[in-house]
């Protein structure tokens, strides 16, 4: 609420208007409005003054503060010491103007609500900070035409380089936008085409999955279900890809069901109430990514399916509900933290101009957990799922 001048005590009032400072009613001194913007508003230290004080030329100030190897200890003690007294703060556009470099870069997620982005960005910043780089994030919120958006945004703020992981690899926006770009790109977990020049960082989807499907295979299961997320980027297809390749070398190539549709926790529900509908339901089901596995376990709940009971789960990437879900969900892992950290990498080879466009590919490995169980044979009842106990 709002006082007026009056309704302040006296000692207040004369503070306010003087300047001086007043005791505060829990202890200590509190400086009043007039110090307080007069302490904002003073001007910050300059190059020129730090140079003064330590009696310097200003080029050795500069080369202090820029680590150069050629400065004297006594120096170097004499000039971080009147920095610190001064309290100086670089200014970083003009250092950015100077060089031609604003040692920034930009990183585009395509869905920043996804607990593997939060991995990835983590993985990133820390090898972009060790050398000396901030990152600026955007979200394309799984919306292409926001991939095409960010990327200008981040060209007009003359970032040094970029990583991507877009929404989409196809759309003809954010193509055209990239092929516009005249600074170094890294691409995470994307394909796209090798005109752009754009390194990448690749998970092998297909290892991970092959080994998640002799293990459902050894256990019995003979009808497995897959859903995917969309064809329309490199881990929906690759997990595809390596879901039909293992089925066929176990000769089941006909016994596997797949549904694609946008990684989100909806699609995934409306999969797997397509696939326990089905006449010939499977007895175990492979979700596609994390946000896709919350929408098969609520469609499971609701027909009262035990998971590792009555059907044998597995999901794709490894987030806390994988090991904290009763029971644990086996999971085609990744070290997401490292697909970020090796993406900044590459972008920093990139900006040194020490390497040409590179591809690295990182592994997948299956965890078993007890979601998995020996298979048992489904009959449907209604539209739910009933069970018996007879084994395969």
């Amino acid at each position: 609420m709002l006082r007026s001048l009056k309704s302040i005590p006296e000692a207040g009032r004369r503070a306010i208007q003087t300047g001086a400072a007043v005791d505060h009613p829990e202890g200590g001194r509190q400086l009043n409005w007039p110090q307080r913007s007069a302490e904002r508003s003073r001007p910050r230290a300059s190059m020129r003054e730090v140079a003064t004080l330590a009696g310097v030329a200003m080029s050795s100030v500069s080369r202090v503060l820029s680590g150069h190897p050629d400065v004297s200890p006594d120096m170097r003690a004499r000039v971080l010491a009147t920095v610190e007294e001064l309290g100086y703060e670089p200014d970083f556009l003009a250092q950015s103007l100077r060089r031609g470099a604003t040692l920034s870069v930009g990183f585009v997620v395509g869905d920043i609500s996804n607990p593997l982005f939060a991995s990835l960005i983590s993985g990133a910043e820390s090898v972009l900070r060790a050398a000396g780089y901030s990152m600026l994030v955007m979200n394309s919120e799984n919306d292409p035409a926001l991939d095409a958006a960010h990327i200008g945004f981040f060209e007009g703020r003359r970032v040094d380089g970029m990583i991507l992981s877009l929404a989409s690899e196809r759309k003809h926006a954010t193509l055209d936008a990239l092929a516009q770009l005249e600074r170094p790109v890294v691409v995470i977990d994307r394909d796209l085409p090798a005109r752009l020049g754009a390194s990448a960082v690749l998970s092998d989807h297909r290892a991970g999955m092959t080994a998640a499907i002799d293990h459902l295979v050894d256990l019995g299961h003979r009808r497995i279900g897959l859903v995917a997320g969309p064809a329309e980027i490199r881990p929906g297809r690759e997990r595809v890809a390596g879901f039909r390749e293992a089925l066929a070398r176990r000769a089941l190539v006909d016994r596997g069901i797949v549904v694609t549709g946008p990684f989100s926790a909806e699609h995934g529900e409306e999969a797997t109430e397509t696939l326990l509908a089905d006449d010939d339901p499977p007895t175990a089901l492979i979700a596609g990514g994390n946000q896709i596995l919350v929408g098969c376990l609520r469609a499971l709940a609701r027909h009262r399916m035990a998971v590792g009971r009555d059907v044998s789960l597995v999901t794709c990437d490894e987030v806390p509900l994988t090991e904290f879900h009763e029971p644990p969900i086996a999971a085609i892992a990744r070290d997401s933290a490292a697909l970020g950290g090796t993406a900044a990498e590459l972008l920093m080879r990139r900006i040194s101009r020490s390497s040409e466009p590179e591809t690295v590919v990182l592994p997948t490995i299956f965890i078993p957990r007890a979601s998995c169980a020996p298979a048992r044979v489904a009959v449907r009842s209604g539209f739910a799922a009933g069970i018996v106990g007879a084994s395969r």
